[in-house]
């Protein structure tokens, strides 16, 4: 299973891996699933970082090293998926999360989020129950 991961799960994942539910780590660590992380959360996270609305633990540009160093892999934004986001139905409105429903449908991968207001849009958006 292709498994895309929200911004908060990425952050976790890499800095408080506790904070992740059993059964989402299991996922994670599974041989069989493939698991991604996008570039729009990095995108998102450095923006956030700017403005002080986030604190990182360890320097931003080592946040996709150390994440495809658990064994992520980096899925690019491409055309495509800022094209599907105009599709998308304005369920939520934030622009992250929107490219990131955008990106695990077209794909296709299950999006792991915490965020509820997600599960609107599609199947594939898997909820993260912390």
């Amino acid at each position: 299973m292709r498994l895309l991961l929200d911004t908060h799960i990425l952050l976790w994942a890499l800095a408080e891996p506790q904070k992740i539910p059993k059964k989402t780590r299991t996922q994670l660590e599974a041989a069989e699933n493939e698991v991604l992380f996008s570039a729009a959360s990095l995108w998102e996270v450095a923006i956030k970082v700017q403005t002080g609305r986030l604190a990182l633990e360890f320097p931003l540009d080592e946040l996709s090293s150390a994440a495809e160093g658990m064994g992520f892999l980096e899925l690019p934004v491409r055309a495509a998926h800022a094209v599907g986001v105009a599709r998308l139905p304005l369920h939520h409105r934030d622009p992250f999360d929107r490219l990131l429903v955008a990106q695990a449908m077209l794909e296709p991968a299950h999006l792991l989020t915490v965020d509820a207001l997600l599960r609107q849009y599609s199947d594939l958006v898997d909820l993260v129950i912390v």
